[in-house]
């Protein structure tokens, strides 16, 4: 059973998030906070599996509490709620070590499926945020591209193919399946192209797997 805590400001929000992931066999809500301060008290005591934050909240916001969460109970997986008028903050979480992002307009089955991506060590990054960060990190969509398909260039192949499931937020385990690999194996891969592209998380990897054309958008 996945344990998840669930911290947004809003009860209404919050009731129809748990009303989804109440619909899945696998997937429990233990604890739920209303703001960012209470949600790292909630994740020390719950040790939760994944913690589901809204990036706006009173007192410590949802970038902080990511950054909190993550020091105080690191096997905690980080997944941020947004709207597009939030996007802005986006690209702050990813050094707070979110490993996903989620509009809290999408759809349901979305935040299930990010739920058990982080959990198994993947990211998750919906395809509309992965777009609205890339446009928040560069002016120049072209020279963005152009920018991180050179990065690319130092990768192999095989290399460049793991990076690109990455990007598709597949787990080491998936990777392993499509590209008939051991899941140690492409382990070894990811840590190698995190290393050589000096990436601090997977979720980094994705935006530059989304930018250098490797991962199609939605």
């Amino acid at each position: 059973m996945i344990k998840v805590l669930l911290a947004d400001d809003e009860a209404m929000v919050r009731a129809g998030v748990r009303a989804i992931l109440a619909t899945a066999p696998d997937i429990e809500v233990v604890a739920e906070a209303g703001d960012g301060r209470e949600a790292l008290e909630l994740a020390r005591a719950h040790r939760p599996d994944v913690a589901l934050l809204d990036i706006r909240m009173p007192g410590l916001d949802g970038l902080g509490a990511a950054a909190e969460i993550r020091r105080a109970v690191p096997q905690t997986a980080v997944v941020m709620l947004t709207t597009f008028s939030e996007d802005e903050y986006i690209t702050g979480a990813l050094d707070g070590g979110a490993s996903g992002f989620l509009l809290k307009s999408g759809d349901p089955y979305e935040l299930m499926a990010a739920v058990r991506a982080v959990h198994g060590g993947a990211s998750y990054l919906s395809p509309k945020v992965a777009h609205r960060v890339i446009q928040q990190m560069s002016g120049g969509r072209l020279s963005r591209q152009t920018a991180a398909r050179e990065r690319l260039a130092q990768l192999t192949p095989r290399e460049r193919d793991v990076l690109a499931l990455v990007g598709a937020g597949l787990s080491n385990a998936e990777i392993g399946e499509r590209l008939f690999l051991v899941e140690g194996t492409v382990k070894a891969y990811v840590s190698a192209v995190l290393g050589r592209l000096e990436l601090r998380n997977r979720v980094q990897a994705a935006v530059l797997a989304y930018e250098a054309g490797l991962v199609p958008e939605e």
